[in-house]
């Protein structure tokens, strides 16, 4: 598998990487998860050359950290694992708000290196930034994990141009997550350009903008998942998406892929410093995403998606309310 430095001092990794949150958390139920089938997943996605885990600690109130745990255990080559840490939650999973205190963040690192069964979590960030906590006492705590041993490099999530520069004032940034698609190019703004001229990495989650660009979804969802009640999924706004993601799956028809493996290739091509994820929780679906990397687009190939998919060319916002997109990845 190609392979990339994350940022110009972080570990090298394979592309793409694995997003885990689905297995735990989102897009079902307890009663719809298959912890088995997902930690055979993580590992087959290994065996397959992949070592990079994007996880969080609030997916499952720490169900997902768990399963990864478990995939690991008995493996002598360890992945790269990316945390997110700061979601507030209830016994039974409700959204309590978010915590990025500076001893709040030791709290959650202690908790996350317990469950992971680590010596030290290789990409600590907040999953979003908290308004009234200052970024600098946030990244301060994780300096001092670092300092110790605890965590191996600094990433954020969901991080304005504004915030990245303050944070990594303080310490060096290796990478940012942040949502990027045909669907969702917000990015390409200014965060982008600020990344690059800082040296920092992009982590792309989303890529097929929760399963959208793939074309298969149908509109219809579980109340437990987000999407039923994000705008983008539901409604008029929904049947207008997938008119438009019709031209995506044409397009991959003539090239002889699926309309997923294309709109992953397409974040592949922007740039060797962005390290795009794809979510999965079955086996059969690791080989179509991973050889979505081998697929070369022509410079017209490239024009025409993005003449016909520019930031804002989907209908409706990608979060029912901004208290949700606090916490959803």
């Amino acid at each position: 598998m190609k392979t990339i430095q994350l940022g110009k001092v972080g570990p090298t990794v394979a592309v793409p990487g694995l997003g885990t949150m689905g297995m735990s958390d989102m897009y079902g139920t307890k009663n719809t998860r298959n912890d088995a089938e997902s930690i055979e997943t993580i590992r087959a996605a290994l065996d397959m050359g992949i070592n990079f885990l994007d996880t969080g600690d609030y997916y499952g109130m720490g169900h997902n950290e768990l399963l990864i745990r478990e995939a690991l255990k008995g493996r002598s080559e360890k992945p790269v694992i990316s945390v997110k840490f700061g979601a507030l939650r209830s016994p039974s999973g409700d959204w309590l708000g978010f915590d990025t205190r500076p001893e709040a963040v030791k709290t959650f690192a202690a908790y996350s290196l317990n469950r992971l069964d680590v010596e030290a979590i290789d990409i600590y960030q907040p999953g979003r930034i908290h308004p009234a906590i200052p970024i600098e006492d946030t990244v301060g705590a994780i300096a001092d994990l670092i300092k110790q041993g605890k965590v191996k490099y600094l990433g954020l999530s969901e991080a304005t141009p504004e915030i990245v520069r303050r944070a990594h004032a303080v310490h060096p940034v290796t990478a940012v997550e942040v949502e990027y698609s045909l669907a969702s190019r917000i990015i390409e703004k200014e965060l982008l350009q600020v990344c690059r001229e800082l040296g920092i990495g992009v982590v792309a989650y989303g890529v097929l903008s929760r399963g959208l660009l793939s074309g298969e979804l149908t509109g219809q969802f579980a109340p437990s998942d987000f999407r039923a009640h994000a705008p983008r999924f539901t409604g008029e706004n929904f049947e207008t998406n997938k008119q438009k993601v019709a031209q995506l799956q044409e397009m991959a028809k003539n090239k002889g892929y699926t309309a997923s493996q294309l709109a992953l290739a397409w974040v592949l091509h922007q740039g060797n410093d962005i390290l795009p994820l794809f979510g999965t929780t079955k086996q059969s679906r690791l080989k179509e995403n991973i050889e979505a990397a081998d697929i070369k687009l022509t410079k017209e190939e490239l024009d025409w998606l993005n003449k016909n998919f520019p930031e804002g060319a989907f209908a409706g916002t990608r979060y029912a309310t901004p208290q949700m997109g606090m916490v959803v990845h």
